[in-house]
C-alpha cells in the first residue's frame, strides 16, 4: 500500500512537470481551521468597477485618495455602478484568489478577480507591480472580453515599458505643463457629459507621445493651441493635444482623461459629470460615436 502511494505520487509529479514547468498547487487549509462559508453577492445584477491606485513604483499624486472617494460616490449616487477601491493590483487577474498564511492558506477569502468586474479605472503610475500573466489578463479583459478601461490623470505614465498597454490607452506621456489656467476646446460636444465643459481650467496637462498619433483616438476635449505660450507650443508644434479621449480596443471600450492632478479638480461638477459619463460609456451603459480623429 505504501509503495502504491509512492508510485501514485511520482506519477502525479510527472504530470505536473510536463514541459519542465512545475504547476504550483494551492496548499491545503491549516489543520483545525474553520470552514469558509460562501457569502451571497450583495452586488448581483449591478455593474462593478475596479478602481486601482497602485503607485508603489511611481509618483504618488496627492489627489488620488480624493479621486477614489469621488469615483465611488458618483457610482452610488447615480446607481450606475459599484466601485471597489484598491491600492494594489491583486484583483487584476483571472486566476482564483486564495488566502495565505496559517489560517487562510489555499482557501477562498471573498476576493474577486477580473471575471467579476465590468471595467477597471486605473489611477496608478510607474512600472507597476503586475506579473506578465496579470498584464495578459488585463489586455484580454478589454480586448477579448469586451470590458472597459478608464485611464486617470497619470495613466499615460504607467507601464511605460509595456508597449501593448500604450496601444490600449492610446499613447504615453511625452511631457507636461505645470499647473496654470489653460484654454480648452470641446471637440466632441456630443459625447455624454462634454457639452457644457468649461473652456478654461487650472490643472496640470500632459501631452502625448508614441505610440500616439493623430487618428488613433477619438478626441473629446483638447488644449487650445492658440492659448498656449510660445515655449509651450514649441514642445508640440502640431498643436494636437488631446486631454480627454476615447477609443475601442478589440471588443472593449477605453476612456482616458489626463485631468485630475489637483485635488480641487475632482470637486468641479463639470469634471465629475464628464468622468461619470465616461465610466458609464466604458461600462457599456451608454452609446457614443468614438470614430478616430481624421489624420
Amino acid at each position: 500500500m505504501k509503495f502504491a502511494k509512492v508510485v501514485s505520487g511520482v506519477a502525479l509529479a510527472l504530470v505536473l512537470t510536463v514541459s519542465g514547468t512545475a504547476v504550483a498547487q494551492p496548499p491545503a487549509p491549516a489543520a483545525g481551521a474553520p470552514a469558509m462559508r460562501q457569502m451571497p453577492d450583495p452586488y448581483a445584477g449591478k455593474k462593478k468597477l475596479l478602481v486601482i491606485a497602485d503607485v508603489q513604483s511611481g509618483f504618488h499624486h496627492d489627489s488620488i485618495n480624493h479621486a477614489m472617494a469621488v469615483i465611488e460616490r458618483l457610482g452610488r449616487e447615480s446607481g450606475a455602478y459599484v466601485a471597489f477601491l484598491r491600492t494594489d493590483s491583486q484583483m487584476v487577474t483571472k486566476t482564483p484568489i486564495v488566502g495565505q498564511g496559517k489560517r487562510y492558506s489555499g482557501r477562498p477569502v471573498n476576493a474577486r478577480n477580473l471575471d467579476y468586474f465590468d471595467a477597471v479605472f486605473f489611477l496608478g503610475s510607474g512600472e507597476g507591480t503586475m506579473s506578465p500573466e496579470q498584464k495578459a489578463d488585463l489586455l484580454a479583459f478589454v480586448h477579448k472580453d469586451g470590458k472597459g478601461f478608464i485611464g486617470g490623470h497619470a495613466a499615460t505614465i504607467g507601464f511605460y515599458d509595456w508597449p501593448e498597454y500604450g496601444e490600449m490607452i492610446g499613447g504615453f506621456m511625452a511631457g507636461e505643463w505645470q499647473v496654470e489656467p489653460t484654454g480648452l476646446i470641446v471637440q466632441d460636444p456630443k459625447f455624454p457629459g462634454a457639452a457644457d465643459f468649461p473652456t478654461t481650467l487650472t490643472d496640470q496637462f500632459p501631452y502625448l507621445g508614441s505610440p500616439y498619433a493623430k487618428g488613433k483616438v477619438h478626441t473629446i476635449i483638447r488644449l487650445d493651441p492658440a492659448k498656449l505660450k510660445p515655449e509651450q507650443l514649441a514642445k508640440k508644434p502640431d498643436g494636437d493635444l488631446p486631454v480627454v479621449w476615447a477609443k475601442t480596443y478589440g471588443k472593449g471600450r477605453v476612456f482616458s482623461s489626463s485631468l485630475g492632478h489637483r485635488e480641487e479638480i475632482w470637486d468641479d461638477p463639470a469634471v465629475q459629470k464628464l468622468h461619470l459619463e465616461g465610466i458609464k460609456w466604458a461600462l457599456g451603459l451608454t452609446q457614443a460615436d468614438v470614430a478616430p480623429d481624421k489624420p
